[in-house]
């Protein structure tokens, strides 16, 4: 469990330190150029291996497991939370509806997944992520208060974010297949 929370903390600080520190963040980028986000990249592929390392390793307790009803639960917030991954790079109508369609995608993507997994490490990590997404939203609403919401959109780009969810999805789906966690019940 070690390495997932360690994991856990690189990633929340990473992403966080233009908003928490952005003085130091300034000197970064001053210092090493473009070279900062090649170490920031670096950084983030760490936090990601820590994780899924301290993920598989963990010794777990369950504390609840998935049903019929919580794995349908699930799959349609998966469904929701991929689109709203791509809703924030996305050239659909929606976009301009909300802030932090991706932050807010990672907490609806965290939910589900604790909906169906009841061990302690995937309340660590998807409990962890959640709490990280839901204060990041707070530090950028905090150090940009004024926003400018998306100002275009087509229906054109409400049907392509459509599609590209559902190919995403079923992309994920497969995955989650062949790593052996079939993701609709059975």
């Amino acid at each position: 469990m070690t390495l997932l929370i360690l994991g856990l903390l690189l990633w929340s600080f990473v992403h966080s330190f233009k908003r928490l520190a952005p003085a130091g963040r300034a000197a970064m980028q001053n210092k090493m150029g473009d070279a900062s986000k090649g170490l920031i990249a670096i950084l983030l592929v760490l936090s990601v291996v820590l994780m899924v390392m301290g993920y598989r390793s963990a010794n777990v307790d369950f504390l609840w497991g998935r049903s019929a009803a919580t794995t349908g639960i699930n799959n349609l917030l998966m469904l929701f939370s991929v689109a709203l991954f791509g809703l924030g790079s996305s050239k659909s109508r929606l976009r301009k509806k909300m802030r932090h369609p991706m932050l807010t995608g990672v907490v609806v993507w965290s939910a589900s997944h604790l909906l169906v997994n009841g061990d302690t490490a995937s309340i660590v990590l998807f409990g962890g992520l959640s709490i990280w997404a839901l204060a990041e939203i707070v530090l950028i609403n905090q150090a940009e208060p004024d926003y400018t919401p998306y100002d275009g959109g087509s229906v054109a780009g409400d049907i392509r974010l459509g599609v590209i969810t559902l190919v995403v999805y079923g992309i994920l789906a497969a995955i989650h297949t062949w790593l052996g966690y079939f993701p609709f019940g059975g």
